[in-house]
């Protein structure tokens, strides 16, 4: 069986005290017009740690800075070939909880559109549920993690993810 090169990634679920989670959108350039709503995070670089990567890519994107360790809730493993270089990507979901706050990282404009993010909005988990627009989530049913993230609180292992 041929190995799968997989991509290391960290994402944060980020969440205010409405419940309300902050997302990134991505503009995909291929197929033309996919837009991705997914929470902030990107790859781990060669000998950072997981907790290390998750706290730049969150001042990078959002501008949010995490001084405690947030607990691991989910663990997500995509093999696609969306990701240039790589056979898919391993996602691994921390919860921040925070006061609401206008994101703003320190990535500039440009930076970000060299990401794919053209834009970060908070939505309530009863808005990501009933979206019926064309655009993506990521997870696609993150309604359901998500509700039953804020429910029952922090899982005792990270729950599975599909796509």
């Amino acid at each position: 069986m041929p190995s799968v090169n997989l991509r290391h990634s960290v994402r944060a679920v980020v969440l205010d005290e409405d419940d309300r989670i902050l997302l990134c959108r991505h503009t995909i350039p291929e197929p033309a017009g996919t837009v991705v709503w997914a929470a902030p995070g990107g790859g781990i670089e060669p000998g950072e740690t997981p907790l290390a990567a998750l706290r730049r890519e969150l001042r990078e994107e959002v501008g949010l800075s995490v001084e405690t360790d947030p607990p691991h809730v989910w663990h997500q493993e995509v093999v696609a070939g969306h990701v240039p270089g790589y056979d898919g990507v391993v996602n691994d979901y921390f919860l921040v909880r925070t006061a609401q706050f206008t994101p703003r990282g320190t990535l500039s404009a440009e930076q970000l559109a060299a990401e794919n993010i053209s834009g970060l909005h908070w939505w309530h988990p009863r808005e990501v549920a009933s979206y019926a627009g064309a655009d993506l989530f990521s997870p696609r049913d993150l309604a359901t993690p998500l509700t039953a993230l804020i429910t029952s609180g922090v899982p005792a292992r990270p729950a599975r993810l599909g796509l």
